[in-house]
């Protein structure tokens, strides 16, 4: 049996292996979340707002924030190419 540590996403309280990674801990947040951020649609970043990867293993404590991924300059509908 894996011992379990408690990590915070958005704010809220999750339970998860101590072996897990940040991406796992979003899933367990929330799947349709996890689900955007493989696509690229949205990141996880620390309590300091800096991206973390994917793969960044947990620990007891750890604050996670799921934010929207930036839009590509070339996707901006206001963007001016000059």
């Amino acid at each position: 049996m894996s011992e379990t540590v408690r990590v915070y996403v958005n704010a809220k309280a999750v339970d998860v292996e101590s072996t897990a990674t940040a991406l796992e801990a979003v899933e367990r947040f929330d799947s349709s979340q996890a689900s955007a951020v493989r696509t690229g649609e949205r990141l996880i970043t620390d309590s300091r707002g800096i991206v973390t990867d994917s793969a960044t293993p947990v620990h007891n404590g750890a604050i996670f924030r799921i934010v929207r991924a930036r839009q590509a300059a070339g996707e901006d509908p206001d963007s001016n190419p000059l």
